[in-house]
């Protein structure tokens, strides 16, 4: 089951909820008991580089390049 780390903005505190990903926006209340709670994005979510775009297909290259491997 995947974790999601939300924020409450009472108290402050940080914490994580392991949760169905179909609950993962529905209402969190905070270990103190606080309901004014807020999900956080998960570092997957803003990792990588937008910096560095994509490659370009290659032409005729199929699955992997064209190397054979994909008959």
């Amino acid at each position: 089951m995947p974790r999601y780390e939300y924020r409450c903005r009472s108290c402050g505190d940080t914490f994580e909820l392991s949760r169905p990903m179909a609950e993962s926006s529905a209402p969190a209340t905070c270990p103190s008991g606080h309901d004014d709670t807020v999900k956080l994005l998960s570092t997957v979510a803003v990792g990588g580089s937008a910096s560095a775009p994509a490659p370009a297909p290659r032409a005729g290259g199929g699955c992997c390049g064209g190397g054979g491997c994909c008959g």
